[in-house]
């Protein structure tokens, strides 16, 4: 290589530097965020990207999948600063490094001081003969063409779409979940025996193989395909009575062959070098161009950095590295000496229902490194800490199935633990220690923010104020503000460094409240207050004179516990207002105004005759149903007015709420245990029932989930639950704390081999100490990680009894379970609560069955002359979709129908 380019001093106030940067990833941003950060005078920075938007996150592209967001990175200020101009839709064509010049694509030429180029990656595809059939995916382009597709192949085929993703690393599986949350069926194929080998070790990567295939992905591991078919679309079956048969086929040298309707490729990157080669820079032998330690080519003045940059003849697709390649250019374009010192190779996947992380030497590489290791292949956990020779210095680490000591960890990477290595390993029954990270720890690899950061942001520096809280953290340190997993840590960081300095750390639960939803609950309970004025009064400070105090925090809050506490109707007593919309309503709001009804179906176990009943129901009213993941029935399309009527139906026929609207039990999921399987050794049916109708309506900080499997083949999936019951030949074990939402947990093992009567009064008391304890809208799982102590501490309290508060907590669940009233049928049996649920005040009797929703985009416009003209024939009323505003009723509260659309009658 020859010499490489050398830092241009920094110029003087009457000199003018230009640097431009080819690529508009997120290296490039990450580099215009740094040179702008460090006020470089006679400075302007021109970013070429041959996208149409500014850079957005890569890292975060599989959010696309679910939502329209442009993923646009950091402040859009940044664009907008006096010293930046960034061309959109320009690609670069050339680089004359002679000149110092480089042209775009229309024609135009630009001369540069300093060139910087972050031109990324392509997505290659296999090389087999049609190819160019294959999908990738890189762009949010690609993913909005995914998306269409999949839609598209649904309508044309009438069935659902088979899916086929080519690699199985980190790209790959968030490519296969996106997929699969648009409702295909995926196959992995994967060259390697098992996914993310890179990343994993072959146990490792084994157990997230399991764990894939238990959430319904199929898998095809341990070749590469050797051909690929494409079928003529008459001969695959369009236009036959059957559904069409897949278009493409996959062909292997010895497995079978797997069929597709889109194939998509994620089998890498490939440098984007082609600038760097046509301008005689050195290239990588597998691409890329070359880069020294400061990052420079060997043109001089030509930096490259991020996935095009080739150093020690690798190219890397992670965005830390790239960040710091970023960095260290615009530390030598500001006169510095940093140098990148390699590739940072920790990884997360970021996959719904997969734990999976890795980071430093976790293949054991190092001489004389240890391995410390946890597995649980049947419940589907491996946790490996790689440690030097005496057993004292991290090395690195793989975590599957349980990630939590992942964040904890990744700062100490190459620095000594504080504990015995086992001590971090949660699924072994580990607790992380309370750790002291020295303030050059990396806590953010993404954004290189260290433990030292954090506590100078809290502090404070006579300038800006003081960080007290995650969010204005978040805001002066941009710690946890791309891939966001470092957030846990910096947030204990915050709190430590807070207690240190003599700051308090706020837990109160809104502006009104300086209590916590736990202080609150204790405090309501020991002053038996009943109402929401009462207890502002005593315990808050009301925002205004008005009868219009307090905020959507506290309100439902106050209404939860007081239905915790008294087990009362929970509209009643000047609560409705306090309620949520779902709430008020009894059932749940959809985003076209109507509502969805779920009859509690204990267990799964339903009866022929019940099945009728709700078909009846169906097509009486024209309900859209849907069988749910919690085993279930679920209604769709009811109006506000037409729930009494579905109700009576129902509780006529046996049926009460299944409260899917309440922050409360939604389910016990249940498999068919021994009544049916042969593997079966307990009856878990009979122990779902009863819990279910044991613990129904109990109102909690957040919903709550059950589960009973009735052998440890864990067909009800019970580690994922709340509350998970798994059936041995001694009796059952008993889970908590486990549960989906944006960070899935497993459960963990509370006690093991317990009676029925043992097993529900450890429930009763955990149930009881979540409802009192727990913050705000917080999960099970949540609220155990930051209890001290963890599930030990509850271990303590639920199984030991050494807070003497057992019997308490028994007490409270047999008073929920005496005073249990199903609220469809309380509200059936009072005139006075069935006011609540009218279109219109008035119309008080009955349903207004002619009435008729008239579909529009703007909710605002007036009806039509022939909408007019409709309603004056006789042919029925028009209520157009409009605003939707608050009505008060004869009550006093607002009404449900406040929820409703406005309506105009004829």
């Amino acid at each position: 290589m020859s010499a490489p380019s050398t830092a241009t001093p920094t110029p003087s106030d009457a000199e003018t530097r230009h640097i431009v940067v080819v690529g508009g990833g997120p290296a490039a941003h990450r580099l215009t965020e740094a040179l702008v950060s460090r006020e470089l005078p006679g400075t302007r920075i021109s970013v070429f990207t041959e996208e149409m938007l500014p850079p957005y996150d890569r890292v975060a592209l599989s959010k696309r999948f679910e939502i329209d967001d442009d993923l646009l990175l950091g402040e859009p200020a940044l664009w907008e600063h006096p010293t930046v101009t960034l061309h959109t839709g320009r690609s670069v064509t050339a680089l004359d490094v002679a000149a110092q010049r480089i042209t775009t694509a229309d024609g135009e030429t630009q001369g540069y001081d300093e060139l910087v180029l972050a031109t990324g990656s392509s997505a290659p595809r296999p090389r087999l003969a049609g190819a160019e059939e294959i999908a990738v995916y890189r762009t949010l382009d690609d993913v909005d063409w995914l998306r269409q597709r999949v839609a598209d192949l649904a309508v044309e085929l009438g069935r659902t779409p088979q899916c086929a993703v080519i690699g199985g690393g980190l790209l790959g599986l968030e490519a296969a979940g996106g997929l699969k949350g648009l409702g295909a069926q995926v196959t992995v194929v994967h060259s390697k025996p098992w996914l993310m080998n890179a990343q994993l070790d072959e146990f490792g990567g084994r157990t997230l193989n399991r764990l894939l295939e238990k959430e319904g992905y199929d898998l095809h591991c341990g070749e590469r395909p050797a051909g690929l078919e494409i079928r003529d679309a008459a001969a695959a079956g369009a236009g036959r009575s059957a559904a069409p048969q897949p278009r493409y086929a996959l062909t292997f040298p010895a497995m079978d062959t797997v069929e597709a309707d889109l194939i998509v490729a994620a089998i890498g990157i490939t440098a984007r070098d082609e600038l760097a080669r046509e301008a005689g820079l050195d290239i990588g032998s597998r691409g890329g161009a070359v880069i020294d330690a400061t990052c420079a080519t060997s043109a001089p003045h030509v930096w490259a950095i991020g996935e095009v940059a080739c150093f020690e003849d690798i190219c890397m697709g992670l965005v830390a590295p790239a960040n710091a390649m970023a960095e260290v250019v615009a530390d030598r374009l500001a006169g510095g000496a940093a140098e990148f010192d390699g590739f940072d190779t920790a990884a997360k996947l970021k996959l719904a229902g997969m734990d999976v992380a890795s980071f430093g030497d976790g293949f054991a590489e190092t001489d004389g490194a240890l391995e410390v290791v946890y597995a649980d292949p049947a419940g589907g956990v491996y946790q490996k800490l790689v440690v030097s020779e005496d057993a004292k210095t991290l090395l690195g680490g793989i975590f599957v199935g349980d990630a939590s000591p992942y964040s904890s960890l990744r700062p100490l990477l190459g620095r000594e633990l504080p504990a015995e290595p086992g001590a971090f390993l949660s699924a072994a029954g580990g607790e992380v220690a309370d750790l002291d990270l020295p303030d050059d720890a990396q806590v953010c690899s993404c954004k290189d923010i260290c433990a030292g950061t954090i506590r100078k942001a809290v502090v404070g520096d006579g300038v800006a104020p003081p960080c007290a809280d995650i969010g204005a953290l978040k805001s002066c340190t941009k710690v946890g503000t791309q891939c966001g997993s470092c957030l846990p840590m910096a947030k204990k960081i915050m709190e430590k460094e807070m207690v240190a300095q003599g700051m308090e750390v706020s837990t109160a639960l809104c502006e009104h409240f300086g209590l916590s939803r736990a202080g609150l609950f204790e405090a309501v309970q020991a002053t038996g207050l009943t109402s929401f004025a009462e207890i502002i009064e005593r315990f808050g400070t009301p925002a205004d004179a008005s009868v219009n105090f307090g905020c959507d925090i506290c309100k439902p809050v106050i209404a939860s516990v007081l239905a915790a506490q008294h087990d009362e109707y929970i509209l009643d007593g000047g609560r409705g207002t306090l309620q949520d919309t779902n709430d008020r309503a009894l059932a749940n709001m959809q985003k076209d105004g109507t509502y969805s009804v779920v009859p509690r179906v204990p267990a799964g176990e339903i009866t022929p005759e019940k099945l009728a009943v709700i078909a009846e129901v169906a097509q009486e009213f024209d309900l859209y149903t849907k069988i749910t993941g919690a085993q279930r029935i679920d209604m769709f399309g009811a109006r506000l007015e037409q729930l009494p009527l579905i109700w009576k139906r129902l509780v006529e026929a046996g049926f009460e709420s299944g409260q899917a609207y309440g922050k409360a039990l939604r389910n016990v999921k249940s498999c068919v245990g021994s009544t049916w399987c042969r593997y079966g050794v307990q009856d878990s049916v009979a122990m779902a029932i009863e819990l279910e109708m044991r613990y129904r309506g109990l109102r909690s900080p957040h919903k709550l989930k059950f589960g009973v499997s009735g052998c440890a083949r864990e067909c009800a999936e019970a580690r994922g639950k709340d509350v998970g019951v798994i059936a041995t030949s001694e009796g059952w074990n008993l889970y908590v704390g486990g549960n989906g939402g944006a960070t899935p947990a497993h459960a963990e093992l509370l006690a093991k081999d317990l009676d029925d009567e043992t097993l529900l009064r450890y429930i009763d008391r955990y149930i009881i100490y979540y409802v009192r304890t727990a913050d705000r809208l917080q999960r099970t799982a949540r609220w155990m990680e930051e209890l001290p102590g963890g599930v030990d501490h509850v271990h303590d309290v639920v199984v030991k009894d050494t807070l003497g508060i057992a019997e308490d907590l028994e007490a409270a669940m047999a008073t929920h379970v005496g005073r249990y009233e199903d609220e469809w049928a309380a509200t059936l049996r009072d005139p006075e609560k069935l006011r609540r649920f009218r279109s219109f005040v008035n119309a008080p009797d009955a349903p207004d069955t002619g009435l008729a929703y008239v579909v529009e985009r703007d909710q605002r416009r007036p009806a039509t002359a022939e909408e007019v003209e409709a309603a004056a024939a006789g042919e029925g009323p028009v209520l157009l979709s409009g605003p939707r505003i608050p009505v008060r009723q004869d009550g006093g509260e607002p009404a449900a129908a406040a929820a409703q659309p406005v309506g105009v009658r004829s």
